[in-house]
């Protein structure tokens, strides 16, 4: 579900969360897998696997 507010983040919070999201298209565009994109940017794998 969607949420109109951003699931409640701070607009702080979401650019963090896009910050996250385009290191992870860079290291995913580099080669490397979900499980380690999750370990190097410190994010859930169904995250990760989500964003890939």
């Amino acid at each position: 579900m969607r949420y109109a507010d951003g699931g409640g983040l701070t607009a702080k919070a979401r650019q963090r969360r896009e910050e996250v999201r385009l290191k992870a298209a860079g290291l995913f565009a580099d080669g490397l897998g979900p499980p380690e994109v999750a370990r190097r940017l410190r994010v859930s794998s169904k995250s990760a696997y989500q964003w890939h």
